[in-house]
């Protein structure tokens, strides 16, 4: 490590721009991993954040939500193998509303369940919902941004239907709209004014059935519910539209951002080796050990690594707190540790070919060519 940092002193132009490309890499591949995470979680904090194992979604609906029907008989079909305590209906609609008295509308994700069951998301402001009240409705803390606060009035566009907003909730969201949560007795009414809106048949229909329970009793129950498939949370989330493709295209964007750090350093570090080869040579020739050699240029990369990852988190953090709150953008701790640890692994990848190259440095050859 002594070799290495006294190098660095010494050649400071050289790897000050080194550090300049890292640094801007590192922070391209921090940026876009939090942009992955803030359009994830737009896309699906609603159902991340329930605290289900499993959901029942109606067979042959491609474990989406909105493509799938459940009954009363079948919520209690599976309260009977998991547990009155372990199965709560879930209903699911995408709709628009605006705040009354006002044509502004506002596209949300309504969500229906029991109030006070476990299903329900904690209130953060205002008051939560109970089961004995009607009309009341728990919303994302981002409709505040589109004037809409506690006590105030949203109508639903499709049904005619109003409700009062009763308290926030936070980091809530599905197919990035805003959720809005009301109780099974609101849901029961909206669901029927909406099938006669389009002209069906009323009824009281629910899209899924939130479970909390092993993967033994989750099999149990799908043999039991012949008319009805038992998807895991992450088969939901993944089947949320445009989930899927969206995560892909980022992650292959993130793959290929550390595929390319590894060709950059590579291509840096062994252009400098190469460099110092007869250096190399001449410290083989009184006595170095090529482990030391090794550990010196693996040292250089490291510090050099570590230092364009801290500028590059500082920087990040900094442009968060800059960021429109429209923009989705999350960036926790332990994914900036994750990133910031493969990215220092992708270092070292690309510096081992420096490495070799040393340990293949023969002494006199290399002295040779420098008398020369």
């Amino acid at each position: 490590m002594f070799l290495a940092l006294r190098e660095i002193r010494f050649s400071r132009t050289r790897y000050v721009l080194i550090v300049t490309i890292m640094l801007l890499v590192s922070f391209l591949v921090l940026f876009v991993t939090g942009l992955a995470n803030g359009l994830g979680s737009a896309t699906s904090s609603a159902v991340r954040s329930m605290k289900a194992d499993h959901f029942a979604v109606q067979k042959d609906s491609d474990d989406r939500f909105a493509r799938s029907q459940l009954h009363a008989q079948q919520v209690e079909d599976a309260r009977a193998i998991v547990g009155a305590d372990s199965a709560e209906p879930l209903g699911v609609q995408m709709t628009t509303v605006t705040k009354d008295g006002q044509s502004g509308k506002i596209d949300i994700a309504l969500f229906g369940a029991e109030a006070g069951s476990w299903l329900m998301p904690e209130t953060v402001e205002g008051g939560a919902l109970d089961a004995s009240e009607t009309g009341d409705v728990v919303v994302d803390r981002d409709l505040a941004d589109s004037g809409v606060g506690i006590g105030d009035t949203i109508v639903d566009g499709t049904t005619g239907l109003k409700w009062r907003v009763n308290g926030f909730i936070e980091n809530n969201s599905y197919s990035h709209m805003p959720a809005v949560w009301m109780n099974a007795a609101d849901w029961a009414s909206y669901r029927s004014e909406l099938m006669a809106a389009r002209g069906g048949e009323p009824d009281t229909a629910f899209n899924a059935i939130a479970l909390r329970s092993s993967g033994s009793r989750a099999n149990e129950l799908a043999a039991s519910l012949t008319d009805a498939d038992i998807i895991t949370k992450a088969q939901a989330i993944s089947a949320i539209p445009g989930h899927k493709a969206e995560q892909s295209s980022l992650l292959m964007m993130i793959v290929f951002l550390y595929i390319i750090s590894a060709f950059v350093l590579a291509v840096f570090f062994y252009v400098i080796t190469i460099q110092k080869t007869s250096q190399f040579g001449i410290l083989k020739a009184i006595g170095a050990r090529t482990a030391y050699l090794a550990g010196s240029v693996a040292g250089q990369v490291l510090v050099l690594s570590a230092g364009s990852l801290a500028l590059s988190v500082a920087l990040v953090l900094v442009m968060k707190e800059m960021l429109p709150a429209a923009m989705p953008f999350a960036l926790s701790g332990g994914t900036i540790l994750l990133s910031c640890a493969l990215f220092l692994g992708v270092a070292l990848l690309g510096g081992l070919v420096s490495i070799v190259k040393v340990a293949r440095t023969d002494a006199l050859d290399a002295i040779g060519r420098a008398g020369a």
